[in-house]
């Protein structure tokens, strides 16, 4: 509570307090590692590695005291963290920043990060009646969601990433096999139109949010929104908001390319968007000292 007492209190303070607790609870061989740095007995920062995949390792969440920065904490951290990940065979490393928060990015920077993509997230009212255009229709279909992802200019905007099933707020590369995992284990979207395939997303986890006013909230979370065109944009919001509706969401949150295109046309389709994106940053590990 002390090391994040004056962080983010504009923005109604830091996650941390909530979830630290639970990184305690992860034993050894569970993929993940929270390290902590110490000065004269005092805390002076933590941060976490994840693993999403066989050589894909998450950073999240570095915190260094107010007390203790600039005096290269964040630096020793960073050098825990890579050399844990290239243990467990990671060959890259990535992060998500909030674009406000920019005292971050030359943290990054200087560690040796480099810029990858950029996403924002779009809202979907779950409604079950939603309809879609005319000449659209939607399966769930993991093969045509599979080819239509492999082609998209979504797929080449956010380098391949989407939102990882294993981990909240992370990302990691989608294979086909993840797109089958779905398919049978969560929900799968296939767009179709007149001219072929047109559109795709998959939902990633279904989970609970306590808001500001002490209420409990369901929210349902799709870990990629990719399409052509308007058309094809609203005929996937409205499966998506038949889905949320069928899993019993208040809410939805949809990731989808931070690019003029993406997120006019989200919003023209008659979804609300998050006010600003995130950043993803990446490191290579495999040659990194």
């Amino acid at each position: 509570m002390e090391l994040t007492s004056d962080i983010w209190t504009d923005r109604g303070g830091d996650y941390l307090p909530d979830v630290y607790h639970e990184w305690l609870e992860d034993g050894p061989g569970e993929g993940k590692k929270t390290f902590l740095a110490e000065v004269d007995g005092d805390v002076a920062g933590i941060v976490q590695a994840v693993m999403l995949s066989a050589d894909e390792a998450w950073f999240q969440s570095m915190r260094v005291s107010s007390d203790h920065r600039r005096q290269g904490v964040s630096q020793r951290l960073n050098e825990a963290l890579f050399e844990w990940a290239r243990e467990q065979g990671a060959t890259v490393g990535r992060v998500m920043i909030f674009s406000w928060n920019t005292a971050s990015f030359a943290a990054a920077r200087t560690a040796g990060f480099e810029p990858r993509t950029e996403f924002r997230f779009a809202h979907v009212e779950p409604d079950s009646d939603a309809t879609a255009p005319a000449d659209y229709s939607v399966s769930s279909d993991p093969t045509a969601a599979w080819r239509y992802w492999t082609h998209s200019d979504a797929r080449e905007h956010l380098a391949g990433l989407g939102l990882a099933p294993e981990e909240s707020w992370a990302m990691r590369e989608l294979t086909r096999e993840d797109v089958e995992t779905f398919a049978n284990e969560t929900a799968v979207f296939a767009v179709e139109g007149e001219s072929g395939r047109a559109g795709t997303a998959y939902r990633t986890r279904i989970y609970d949010r306590q808001t500001d006013d002490g209420e409990t909230e369901t929210w349902a979370e799709y870990g990629v929104g990719a399409w052509d065109d308007v058309d094809a944009a609203r005929a996937l919001f409205a499966a998506i908001a038949r889905d949320g509706a069928t899993v019993g969401a208040d809410r939805t949150r949809v990731m989808i390319p931070e690019t003029a295109t993406f997120v006019t046309d989200a919003a023209y389709a008659g979804a609300g968007l998050a006010d600003e994106p995130d950043f993803v940053l990446e490191i290579g590990l495999s040659t990194t000292t």
